[in-house]
This record gives C-alpha cells, structure tokens and sequence, in this order.
C-alpha cells in the first residue's frame, strides 16, 4: 500500500424529505446569498426547485436562479454563473441536479475568484481561492456530490476536460433516493455504468498489498450489480435507490481508492465520445470501459482473474487464470447488456472512421497517459476499434 493522504470534509443528509433543510444547512457553512444553479425543467416541474426555494427563504437567505445546465456541462455558462456571482456579490452556490449541475456549480465557485479564465483549471493550474458550493442530488452517478472533481465540456473545439480540487468539494450534500425515483430505465443505468467505472478504475491498479480497498471496491461493485435490476424492474423502490446513491458517493469521494494507482484512461478516453457526439457519459463508457479491458488485461492476469471470481462469480481456472480473466469481463459486458446499456460503436451513434480525430483531441501527441498501462496513441485507437466492434460479446 502506498501513503497517502484523505481528506472529505462533506457534510451528508441523507434520507426522505431532506431538500427541505437546504436553507438550513447552506447558513450553517455560511452561505447569506445564493447562486441557485440547476439544469432544464425537471427540478420546476416536480416540484423540488420550489420546495428549496422556500428552504432559503425561510433561513432568510437570497438568491439568484441560473437554469440551464446540460448533460456534459458547457463552458457558455459557466461564464455567466461567474458573471452573476460577482453582479451579485454571489457568496455560496447550490447546486439542485446531478452530477452536470454539480460540475458547473463548482466551475463557477473557482472562477470568482480567479482573476484570469477559468478554463485555466481546467488545463491543468490549481485554484487558490473558491466559492463553497453544496448540492441537492437528483441522480445517483457521477460522485460529484462528495469529489473534489469536476469535468466541463469547451463548447469551441468540443474539448471535454476535468479538474480537481478540496477547494471545489461539497461544503454539504443533500441526498434523498426519493428523488431519483423518477428517473427514466436508461438515464438510471448510465448513472450506475458510471459508478461501476469509477470503481474499476482504482480497482485496476499495479500496486500490491492493498486488500482493504480492493474489497470496498468490490462491495460497491457487488451493491451494483445486486441493486441496478431492481430499480430498473421496479423504479420507485426506495431501498435499492437509497444503496445505489450512497454507492454513487463512495465509488467516487476515494475512500475505495486511497493507497493505490489509479488509472483513469477509460474516463479520459470516452470524454472525447461524449464531446463528439454529447453521449450520456455512462453509455459511452459502457461501450469504452470493457474495450480498454479486453485491451490491457494481459498486463495482469490474476487481478482480471481476481475480479472474475470474487465481483463476478466465475470459478477460477487454476491451469489457464487467462480463461477466467476473459469471462469476467464478458460477465461485465454482459450485464450492461442486461441493463439495457449500448456495447459498441454502432449503438452509441460513434463512427469508426472519426478515430482518428479522437485520438488526436486526446492530446497526448508522442506521449503516454494512464496508470496501470500506460498507453499511447497507438494504444488509445485500438482501443477505439475494439469498441467498435467487440470480440467479447
């Protein structure tokens, strides 16, 4: 195991009803005038836009609405937000959506401050100053609600990139699974592809020795598994969506990745699909995420072998550990499959001959990115191929 250091300072309700203690809990860490940032008409029509509203008004907080945020959120308005903010004299930003809402909310609580762009960040500068931001969970996915992450999409050249920061984590995090009873089948289980994913990319790793955390990982991975059907079966089961949520923040706050490698080029690679194509990021990664494996599993047979057996149930074959290394990640494709998640190209509306430009937005010219293969571009179009046309189906 490796040292490292874990700091998650977020605050976390949990439980029904919670959204109506927003304003509560935004004068507790501080906050006296709001930015209320959300995304399209969902959160106004059920109604949860307006019981938050009340929520600050009754703390004798104000505030200032910017609507609008989209799958893969654009940087068009984050500007605004940063424009608002210091119209306003913005001092705390509330986030009401997912993972989207939450990623621009915390953009915008970097560029306040920040005398230069923000995309700076974004390019890889570290914020020395930012707004505090909580959030009001709508989805169970990307983590963003307990990270200190966030991944924006430059709408001039399409560039989808991530930054991170403790600055940019969730003074609080209001999470009520009622909320995500709504959701439509495919939109859950993209959110639970991403879970998945975040998981497996600590899981992933060549440090040794890290036995703690490997088995978080997989609790996390076997809650998935066992909960992702249910609520896809039957939408407004509350226990299964309150696992699946709690889930969301664990696979993604680190606490499953502390003391290892890390590798994160699934992410890296599928960010180029979702700004080319503006995919739901966890479709695009069930198509990339069991291409990348079946590209590198080869660098470590017994740890694909060791998620086959223990995540996925395989028997194990001690004279060709190969064989059930190769099954896992079949069981894998098998059960996006079954969640009714796309596996190829084709059914993620890519297009094999826009591989090249992938790889080149990719960016990393002659060199080499990732952590437990290093890959190249070479590498990283192969990869492309394989997700168009799977041999592990």
């Amino acid at each position: 195991m490796d040292n490292f250091q874990f700091y998650s300072p977020t605050e976390f309700v949990f439980g029904k009803g919670t959204e109506n203690e927003a304003g509560r809990y935004v004068r507790k860490h501080g906050g006296t005038n709001v930015l209320l940032h959300f995304g399209g008409g969902s959160a106004v029509k059920s109604g949860l836009l307006g019981r938050v509203k009340s929520s600050l008004e009754a703390a004798g907080i104000a505030y200032t609405e910017l609507g609008g945020v989209k799958p893969n959120p654009r940087d068009t308005l984050v500007y605004e937000g940063i424009r608002l903010c210091r119209e306003k004299k913005i001092d705390f930003i509330l986030a009401v959506g997912g993972g989207s809402v939450i990623d621009s909310a915390k953009a915008v609580a970097m560029g306040v401050p920040y005398e230069g762009d923000f995309w700076d960040f974004y390019s890889g500068k570290d914020p020395e100053a930012a707004l505090p931001v909580g959030t009001v969970l709508t989805i169970a996915a990307a983590g963003s609600e307990g990270s200190g992450d966030s991944v924006i999409t430059k709408e001039e050249g399409g560039l989808k990139r991530g930054a991170g920061s403790d600055l940019i984590r969730p003074r609080f995090s209001i999470l009520n699974p009622e909320l995500t009873c709504t959701l439509p089948p495919y939109q859950t289980a993209c959110g639970a592809t991403d879970i998945m994913a975040h998981v497996f990319e600590r899981y992933f790793t060549n440090t040794t020795e890290v036995e703690v955390t490997d088995r978080l990982c997989e609790a996390v991975l076997l809650t998935m598994i066992k909960e992702t059907p249910r609520v896809i079966t039957d939408p407004s089961n509350y226990q299964a969506r309150a696992n699946i949520m709690w889930a969301g923040m664990v696979a993604h706050n680190n606490i499953v990745g502390v003391g290892r490698e890390q590798d994160w080029n699934s992410h890296g690679i599928e960010h180029e699909l979702s700004a080319l194509y503006d995919c739901a990021h966890g479709a695009g990664l069930a198509v990339i995420m069991p291409a990348w494996m079946e590209f590198v599993y080869k660098h470590d047979v017994m740890r694909f072998a060791q998620a086959a057996v223990r995540i996925w149930g395989c028997p194990m074959d001690f004279s060709d550990p190969e064989n059930t290394a190769r099954e896992g990640i079949m069981c894998f494709r098998h059960f996006l499959r079954s969640i009714g998640m796309p596996l190829d190209f084709g059914e993620l509306g890519a297009k094999e001959e826009d591989i090249p430009a992938l790889v080149e937005k990719f960016g990393i010219g002659d060199g080499r990115t990732g952590g437990f293969v290093k890959l190249s571009a070479e590498d990283i179009a192969a990869i492309y191929r394989i997700a168009a046309a799977p041999e592990l189906i």
